[in-house]
Formats: structure tokens, sequence, C-alpha cells
């Protein structure tokens, strides 16, 4: 059933320079569609939509792969770690061969870019899609069937005693203190308690990443992908809370004077400051450069009017950083500028009491913890020593500075909703009985937790990979999209597979499956759509910049 692993490690290696071969093949396909005349034109990369998009999803499978493959070799290799690899290539080959789901409603198949699905059919392809059996998926259920309380899904491959010990440490908070509570905050529709948040800050959660010298603990993306992934796990609330905070602090880090750090830094790392990102506008949402909320300069301050929406946590924050057009002369991205913009706390009664500034929530299915706003700017004020860098013109590209981190903390938050979403599949098919027996014992719901568990650690792998590039100071912006491409739609699909194994008592509010679900459904959208990760990856790759 199972294969040695030095045989499947030589097999993988085999079968990833044929998968390899067709990624470029469907590359050099796309090229032609989209660049005939060597640099990508906008116009054709728009209509060529879903080639270009399904390029992106081979080449994210194909990178996927290999660092399964690296993961194994690290010392990932006990029997579990070796079927899971297995069954990870036998699948994903198969879908590069047959057809890659890129939604619900779109396949991708080698016949869309003129290519022919048996050029992949080499003998090391042909034995790992056949070795993905049945028997496999059930060796695979057997071994993790324990999971929940030994934590054995398999290895995690992080080869660092110190980030292991950061794992159990977050592992145990979000056990005592978030997962028994999670799902009251959701149905009642409420902020994750300050307690909480209070107790986060200590463990500093929101300095992960900051330099020491601005008060923060100096880790790494990768240490921030372990943390975020834990929190997550427990409810995406939570492991969001962080997002707002690595966004700032990375703003300020990256772009902002010394001032500025020394003001704003460690009283965001010490939990002090709470963030939140108001970048999205009505009528806009990815399209940045239609933004049109202004800033106009009178004397030492500028006046904000416009409207932002979907601000995450934004009665609750302290500071926001708020990105208008400062020069209404020059186009697109040329006139924004970031502005650290600070606000009083506002209550449930009253949640945006400064003056020139309103708004109000926005009713959602899930990721409630931190609410969704609109924000509504009349004269709102904002010194001009708070513009971020003291310069004008410069607020996409300090923005686009923090996409990389930004979305490989979303993809490591994603790993955690799929981690959350297999664990509550297994225990609910472990604890039901039906037909004198457990729900487990059935072997369609026994190979979905198994897919569940290996398709959960091919998300994981890719996103330490898109982490660790970033920690090597290496440009990552298609690694990052990859790994959020990926592990939004891991996420999406756990949720739904745990629901399913719920059946009817799933669709039930009283089941931390449906709040599952609901949170899962937000990952394909926010901080980039699946839709524009594809485009990023699928530019980036067809430019060169891999």
């Amino acid at each position: 059933m199972s294969l040695i692993l030095p045989d499947l490690l030589t097999l993988c290696a085999e079968a990833e320079g044929a998968a390899e071969r067709h990624e470029t093949a469907a590359r050099e396909a796309v090229r032609a569609l989209v660049a005939p005349q060597g640099k990508v034109d906008p116009k054709l990369l728009e209509r060529e939509q879903f080639a270009a998009h399904g390029y992106a999803w081979i080449a994210t499978y194909v990178a996927a792969l290999r660092q399964m493959r690296r993961w194994a070799e690290a010392g990932a290799g006990g029997e579990l770690e070796s079927l899971i690899l297995q069954s990870a290539y036998g699948e994903y080959l198969a879908q590069l061969r047959g057809g890659i789901a890129i939604s619900q409603v779109e396949i991708v198949r080698p016949g869309d870019f003129g290519l022919d699905a048996a050029a992949l059919d080499t003998s090391s392809v042909v034995k790992l899609i056949a070795g993905n059996t049945p028997a496999v998926r059930g060796r695979i259920a057997e071994l993790i069937s324990d999971g929940l309380d030994t934590g054995g899904f398999g290895a995690l491959g992080l080869d660092d005693e110190a980030l292991e010990e950061v794992r159990r440490q977050f592992r145990r908070f979000v056990d005592t203190e978030v997962a028994p509570h999670a799902h009251g905050w959701h149905l009642r529709d409420e902020l994750i308690p300050l307690q909480v948040v209070q107790q986060m800050a200590d463990l500093g959660v929101f300095g992960l990443t900051v330099p020491e010298e601005w008060g923060g603990l100096g880790m790494g993306k990768l240490a921030m992908c372990v943390v975020t992934e834990e929190l997550s796990r427990g409810y995406i609330g939570v492991g969001s809370l962080g997002t707002r905070s690595e966004i700032a602090a990375e703003l300020i880090r990256s772009g902002g004077t010394e001032a500025q750090k020394k003001k704003y830094l460690s009283r965001i790392a010490s939990g002090e400051l709470l963030p939140t990102a108001v970048f999205t506008e009505p009528n806009t949402g990815s399209d940045l450069a239609s933004l049109r909320t202004r800033a106009v300069l009178e004397g030492d301050t500028y006046r904000i009017n416009g409207n932002k929406t979907w601000i995450t946590h934004a009665a609750r924050a302290d500071i926001m950083t708020l990105l208008a057009r400062s020069d209404t002369s020059k186009p697109g991205y040329q006139g924004l500028s970031m502005f650290l913009a600070e606000k009083p706390r506002g209550t449930d009664a009253d949640p945006f009491p400064a003056k020139g500034m309103s708004g109000g929530e926005i009713r959602v299915l899930g990721y409630r913890g931190m609410k969704e706003f609109e924000i509504g700017f009349d004269g709102f004020e904002v010194p001009a020593a708070n513009l971020l860098g003291e310069k004008e013109g410069q607020g996409f590209k300090q923005l686009m500075a923090t996409f990389e981190s930004a979305r490989i903390q979303t993809a490591a938050r994603a790993v955690g909703v799929a981690q959350n979403a297999l664990e509550l599949g297994l225990r609910y098919a472990k604890e039901r009985i039906q037909f004198a027996k457990p729900l487990y014992a059935f072997p369609r719901v026994a190979g979905k937790i198994a897919w569940m568990a290996v398709e959960t650690m091919i998300a994981r792998q890719l996103t330490y990979f898109a982490a660790r590039e970033k920690d090597s100071d290496r440009r990552c912006d298609i690694e990052a999209g990859m790994a959020k491409l990926l592990a939004a739609r891991v996420a999406w699909s756990n949720a739904d597979n745990a629901l399913q194994i719920h059946g009817g008592n799933g669709y039930a509010m009283e089941y931390p499956a449906s709040r599952v679900l609901c949170d899962a459904r937000i990952l394909n959208i926010f901080e980039g759509a699946a839709e524009i990760q594809a485009q990023v990856v699928c530019r980036g790759l067809i430019e060169g910049r891999n």
C-alpha cells in the first residue's frame, strides 16, 4: 500500500520533473496569448483570464508538490508522513493531468492550453496516481484517529525547538481561553473580549515581528505563521487580531520616519494601540487606483473627506492606517498617500466619537469577532506630521511593501481554519453513532477526513515556504500569492466537508461547524480575492519574477 520512503522520494522527484515540464509548456502557451511582443499586454491578460489564472493554479500545484517533497526530505519521514506525501502527489498529479477546479464552476485542463495530457504519463506519474488509493486514505485515517489527543496529524517540519515551544504555548492558550468561548462570541455577534486581547498582548502577539529595538520580539514571518495558525485554529477572529498590527507595524517600520517609529512601534507591539487598515472604498474593491477619498493640506493639518468600507475592528481601534488621495492632479496610484490617523476608541452606542468621522456596522455571516464597518469622513483632521514618511504620493508603494507579509499571514489564518475544520470533522465522526457504529467507520467519511489532513499539510508547507523566503529577505510576492490562493481554498473545502460529515447538525447554528463554514468563506475574498492572487502569480511568472 505505502511505498518505502527512499523509493517514494525518488518517484516524487521524477514526477516533479514531469510536472515542471508541464508547467513550463503551460507558461509558454499563456505567454503567447498575453505577451506576444514579450511584455504582458493588460488588455490581452484580461481577455485571456481563464487561461492565465488556470496557469497560476498549475504553477501553484507544482510549487506545492515541490515543498511537500522538501518537507519529507527534511525529516518528516514516518509512516503517516510518507502516506501524506504519497496521497498529495497522487491527487495533485491526477488533477494536473485531468483538470484543476479553480472555482466551483471552472475547471482548467491541459487541452485549454493546447497541451497533450499524455505528456504527463511518465512511469513515475502513473505509479503515484495509481498509488493514491482508498486504502492509502484509509490508513491515513487510522493513523490520525487519535490526533485530537496527540496532535498527530503529521510532523510540521519546523525543525526548530524554539518554534515548536511557541506553538505549544499558543496551543495551550487557544485550548483554554479561545476555543471554549469562540462559538458564543460568534452567535452573540460580539467583539472578542478585551481581556483576551490583553492576554494576547502579554504573549507578544502584536509585536511578534517588530524589531526588539522598537519593543517587539524580533521574530520572523515563520514564527508569525506558527502563532497565527494556532490562534486561527481556535477562532479566525483571534487569529486576525494580529493582522492589522502586522500591517501597521510593517508600514511604519519600512516607510515611517524615525519620529514615527519612535512614537508608534512600541505602543503597537505592546497592544497599547490597536490599529485598523482603512483602504477599501465603495465600488472600488481591489482597484485602489480609483480611490476617491481626499486628503487636503491646510496649514499643518490634512482634512480627510470621503467614504471607506469593509473596515475591520474600526470602532475599537486607536489608530488607522488610512490611504487617501492627496494629489488629484496625478492619476491612478501616483496621488495616493498613507496616513497614521489617530482616533478615540468607540463604544457600541457611539462607535465613532471623533469629530468629522461617522459610520455604522456591516452585519456579516461570519468573521464577527472584530466587526466590519463603513466609515464616512467629513473634514476629519490628521496632523501633517502623521503623513507616513512625511512625503506625499508614496501611499500605494508603501502599501505594496506590506502585501507579501499580509498575504502570508492570511495564508496562515487559512491553514488554522482548515485545521479547525479537520478537527471538528474528526471529533464528530468519532462521537456520532449511526447504524451501530461511529461515522468514522464508514470509508467515505474517513476518506474525507484523511484528505483534509493531507491538503491542510500541503497548504501549511507552501505557507511556511513563503514565510522562509520572506525571512531570507527574498522577494516573495508570487510565493505569498500561491500560499494564500491554495490555503484559502483548502480552508473552504475542509469547512464544507466538516459540515457534510455533521449532516443536518452541521447546518444548525449551535454547532461550531456552521460558524467555521461562514468564517472560511471570507478567506477567498479579503487580502486580495482568489482571482487577484491568480493574476499576481501569473503575471509575475510570465514576467520572469520567479
